[in-house]
């Protein structure tokens, strides 16, 4: 096929490679350019514009929240192609996904929404969970590409919004199995339990799933750079599934537990870390973590402002 891929950051770039090396042609399009030069020369066809990759036989992209999607995507409704098919992979709101829909429809395209679960790693192996929705037609259409990247699709029916309420609901359980993590671990720790030990219990036990397995690990050994899925975007997204759920009255107290570990994770200076980095949270709170230094201003406006090709996929 003749994809377009906009928006090359740790997962989009992997995504891209991965349909690059099954001989598809993939013009790619990035804000900053390393990342669109790396691609090409793998084969993939680097676009001066965004417009220039809105177009062909479908179209990806994978940018970082709402105000990226806008900036970017906004612009290129207008006067593209009759019938394209984008999929858009970014963690965005209920709001966005539904508008987006709609704006696709009243242009002639196909909007389908296509979120993944998996760290980079993943991303590299082709090994991506896919949860799609949109119109059936659209979403057969590049199930071939889906095919590529991931290991399984999972359809959620004719509404896109359906899959950013699945990628929420399932990244707020992500955030939560690191707060529990971090607060059984520190608890033990005050009894002489090294995590390391701790958490090989249960990982190797309880709970083997891969996000407990990798993100225990991440945790027991401290390793939090470089992230594979930013701190400050589980922030983000527990902000918006905070949202969706008030939304629809659906109470979520937990979530809100999570929220202000992540919150004050970042205020402390850890949101461009990994997730795993919350578990300085629960360490400080037990006294078994000196107290972090305030953030400069500059950073925090940093962190508040992801570049449109950053977003990273737990």
């Amino acid at each position: 096929m003749d994809i377009g891929f906009i928006g090359l950051g740790t997962m989009g770039s992997r995504i891209a490679e991965n349909l690059v090396k099954k001989g598809h042609k993939v013009r790619v399009w990035n804000r900053s350019r390393p990342p669109v030069d790396a691609l090409a020369r793998l084969g993939a066809t680097p676009v001066s514009t965004a417009r220039e990759a809105f177009s062909g036989d479908a179209v990806f992209s994978m940018l970082a929240d709402d105000a990226a999607v806008h900036a970017v995507i906004d612009p290129l409704l207008d006067g593209a192609p009759k019938g394209l098919v984008h999929v858009n992979m970014a963690t965005i709101s209920v709001a966005l996904a539904r508008d987006l829909a709609a704006r696709h429809r009243d242009h002639g395209l196909f909007y389908v929404s296509a979120t993944v679960f998996g760290r980079p790693e993943l991303a590299a192996a082709a090994k991506l969970t896919i949860v799609a929705a949109g119109d059936p037609g659209a979403v057969a259409h590049v199930q071939p590409l889906f095919d590529v990247i991931g290991q399984r699709t999972y359809p959620m029916g004719t509404q896109p919004e359906r899959a950013n309420v699945v990628k929420l609901a399932g990244n707020f359980m992500l955030g939560a199995a690191v707060e529990a993590m971090a607060e059984a671990s520190a608890m033990a720790s005050r009894y002489g339990i090294a995590p390391g030990d701790f958490l090989k219990v249960l990982t190797e036990g309880v709970f083997s799933a891969p996000a407990y397995v990798t993100y225990g690990d991440a945790i027991a050994k401290e390793r939090y750079d470089p992230p594979g899925f930013r701190l400050s975007l589980t922030l983000k997204d527990l902000r918006l599934a905070l949202t969706a759920a008030d939304e629809v009255t659906a109470p979520m107290p937990l979530a809100d537990v999570v929220y202000e570990g992540l919150l004050e994770a970042t205020a402390r200076g850890d949101g461009d870390r990994d997730l795993a980095a919350l578990a300085r949270v629960s360490k400080r709170r037990a006294g078994l973590e000196e107290e972090a230094p305030a953030v400069s201003p500059a950073a925090s406006q940093r962190r508040e402002e992801p570049s449109p090709g950053e977003e990273l996929r737990a």
